[in-house]
């Protein structure tokens, strides 16, 4: 067996990892690259080698092709894995490669190119006999002329788009002309390319792809399917194999159809070919993806073939492993995406620093992740933190174990869309089957009002006592000075004022024996005994209700609980609580002003050229309806305001400069 000697991974993230384990498992010695933020990421931390690309724009740093060229050669690596995303697409990157001596784990830059310009791919997949929606391509002045004898509703799209960008669903005739010129202007910005195209728009479509292998002697299989369909905003969130909707005559129509454009186009490395399904179950290609898929997890589980090793080993010239008879589908796996993005919010993207991070586990459950520990989400990367993928004899197995495990997995400190994942699954159009990609947006809006429901049925007294007895076990081993928050002030006065997210509880402990408890809340009584307190964790059970509850602290915004996978914010009104400021720690003559969260400026109180004191207000930012004041750690002089009132920032926007004063 022919490999590469090593290795130089063009990406970051959960992906970078992921082919780091590969590479690990052949033996291959492996280099990782990184900007300044990420320094401390996952991905370096676990690289038997890793080179910074400095700071600046992603055009300074991962989609910096020089660079990187130059830290592969530096390195002595043979090879280049760009993972997905960043320059994995990009024909220039890949023949650049070419041209340094190095392989390519991927396709050749041709085969990028062609694949890369949908009208290409699809006039493509015409000439090798594929299924395409009914269309028409040429200038938009032509498209017009041409949807005239087209039924309507269409769909206009750029050529080269991605991302649910540069696409327009027409069902209006009198809005032809203008969606074609709106889409080619925005396929023009996007993507350099205004060409657009038209094509049937089939209304309640599955998004169904099919997972190929290639390698460089003529040889193409398949590794069946996926089922993708649930999306929101054109982002794929939930994916699963194999599909609950294709009978098996259709599955292995598709599947073949898959590899035919693979053999037609002479592939190599895995590619995956995406088709919409009708409700008739007849299909269409849609486009084709030239590099290994966010989703190829969910394959792995079901066939157990390492897809990126595979890739490692057809990039170093070998021949595939397996044939098409040696690939089978055995039980079922869905994965579920995890972002730092807040549902209740129109899933607006949230950064921040994790305060707790702890992953579910067991038997056929797999995590594939960014971030080990608790970590900076930053604003100006992808929001995904990672991907739970579980497996079941079948699919409702599979289904169970991932809600199981959602539940289990604790992200503090950012707003994630684990509890909207719970109600996705929990959703009886999803239990039945009847979905298309239109289910979030004709869905959200129910499961969200659900969970809101369901998190209200939860007992509160369950989150009120485990916060207390969290708090009051932590007490016991504070090493403080504060008399008050030694001892707690219940010790006095046996009558707590808790918030519990927006509504305040008096909490009124009777007795205590040991770690048996007697508590009053709203007039009733609960007999509660804590059973653990450890890292985190609190186990307890309150009038036989026996159930556990993860907190963690956070400076500014009090504690967070989490229970049966959603997530309340928690204080005690006895506790003297820390001061609203936030010092910069900057060191230096030139400070650089950050907020300790994310949240929205309200206040800026000084303007370029003020001189100020140690201690005195620069902003205020607000997080969780709680004002922060951000404080000058010394006296100097302000140099400049990088930001205005309203703006939303996270911890790694600067907010304002200022020059302090030498002591």
């Amino acid at each position: 067996m022919k490999l590469i000697e090593k290795l130089l991974i063009a990406n970051r993230g959960e992906i970078a990892v992921r082919i780091l384990r590969s590479a690990e498992k052949l033996g291959i010695p492996a280099v990782c690259i990184y900007a300044l933020p990420d320094a401390d990421a996952l991905h370096v931390r676990l690289a038997p080698e890793a080179y910074s690309l400095g700071e600046g724009e992603l055009s300074d740093t991962y989609l910096n092709i020089p660079k990187i060229l130059e830290i592969a050669k530096k390195s002595g690596c043979d090879a280049v894995h760009p993972g997905y995303g960043f320059l994995s697409e990009n024909p220039v990157f890949s023949q650049a490669c070419e041209d340094a001596g190095l392989r390519f784990v991927g396709p050749g830059a041709d085969t990028i190119r062609l694949m890369g310009n949908k009208i290409q791919a699809r006039d493509f997949a015409i000439k090798a006999g594929i299924p395409v929606t009914p269309g028409a391509t040429g200038t938009p002045d032509e498209l017009f002329e041409a949807s005239k004898t087209m039924k309507l509703p269409l769909l206009v799209k750029a050529a080269a788009g991605g991302g649910g960008k540069g696409m327009r669903i027409i069902r209006d005739v009198d809005s032809v002309h203008e969606a074609l010129l709106q889409t080619s202007r925005e396929a023009e910005k996007y993507f350099s390319n205004g060409s657009v195209y038209l094509e049937k728009y089939i209304e309640s479509p599955r998004h169904i792809e099919v997972q190929i292998l290639g390698d460089k002697h003529g040889n193409v299989i398949h590794l069946f399917e996926r089922e993708c369909s649930i999306q929101r905003r054109y982002q794929k969130i939930i994916e699963e194999s194999p599909s609950p909707t294709l009978t098996p005559d259709v599955r292995a129509e598709i599947c073949d159809a898959a590899v035919k454009i693979g053999k037609a186009i002479g592939y190599d490395n895995a590619g995956t070919l995406e088709f919409l399904v009708d409700e008739a179950l007849n299909f269409y290609f849609l486009e084709m993806n030239t590099r290994v898929q966010v989703e190829h997890p969910v394959t792995e589980m079901v066939t157990g073939i390492d897809i990126v090793e595979e890739q490692i080993l057809i990039a170093s010239g070998n021949e595939l492993r397996y044939t098409q008879q040696d690939i089978r589908q055995h039980g079922h796996a869905i994965e579920c995406r995890i972002y730092a993005e807040d549902p209740a919010a129109n899933f607006l993207p949230a950064p921040g620093n994790i305060n707790l991070y702890v992953e579910p586990a067991g038997k056929g459950i797999r995590i594939d992740s960014s971030i080990d520990r608790p970590s900076i989400v930053r604003s100006f990367y992808d929001p995904m933190i990672s991907k739970l993928i579980t497996w079941g004899e079948d699919r409702e197995m599979a289904r169970h174990k991932a809600m199981q495990s959602l539940q289990a997995y604790i992200i503090h400190g950012i707003k994630t869309n684990i509890s909207y994942l719970l109600g996705v699954l929990d959703q009886k159009a999803f239990i039945d089957n009847n979905i298309s990609t239109h289910f979030c947006d004709e869905l959200s809006q129910e499961i969200l009002e659900n969970l809101v429901r369901k998190k209200s049925a939860i007992p509160v007294y369950f989150p009120l006592i485990a916060y207390v007895l969290y708090s009051l076990k932590k007490n016991e081993t504070l090493d403080s000075t504060d008399v008050w928050n030694t001892i707690g002030f219940w010790r006095i006065n046996n009558k707590l004022q808790v918030m519990l997210d927006e509504t305040s509880y008096d909490v009124e402990i009777l007795r205590q024996y040991g770690h048996h408890y007697h508590f009053i809340i709203q007039d009733q009584e609960y007999e509660a005994d804590l059973k653990a307190v450890q890292d985190h964790k609190v186990e307890v059970s309150i009038n036989g209700y026996h159930a556990l509850a993860y907190l963690s602290e956070d400076q500014n915004t009090g504690t967070w609980l989490s229970h049966k996978g959603y997530v309340y914010h928690c204080g005690r009104a006895d506790f003297l609580q820390m001061p609203d400021v936030y010092i910069s720690k900057e060191s230096g003559v030139l400070g650089r002003i950050t907020s300790p969260m994310p949240g929205k400026v309200i206040r800026i109180a000084v303007k370029a050229g003020d001189a100020v004191k140690k201690g005195q207000t620069l902003v205020v930012v607000e997080a969780m309806k709680m004002e922060n004041n951000i404080l000058a750690m010394a006296d100097g002089t302000i140099t400049r305001l990088h930001v205005s009132p309203g703006e939303m920032v996270d911890s790694t926007v600067e907010l304002i400069g200022i020059d302090y004063l030498e002591n």
